[in-house]
């Protein structure tokens, strides 16, 4: 399942980075794709989205909508 959110607090390749290895301490096996222009993050992984939006804002961002 992939999930697409709005991560307005996204500035960077660094921010992109961050929240992609916060990700994978959770879920190892995800697909993690970051545009930091479009400030949106897409996941594919087994965790549910109430999970990975969790692990999102734990590593100090944003998601639109949470």
């Amino acid at each position: 399942m992939a999930l697409k959110l709005k991560v307005s607090n996204i500035a960077c390749e660094g921010c992109a980075k961050t929240i992609t290895e916060s990700i994978h301490v959770m879920e190892p096996e995800a697909k993690v794709d970051v545009d930091v222009n479009a400030k949106t993050v897409t996941v594919e992984s087994a965790a549910s989205e109430e999970s990975i939006k969790q692990v999102i804002v734990a590593a100090g961002y944003t998601v639109e909508g949470y």
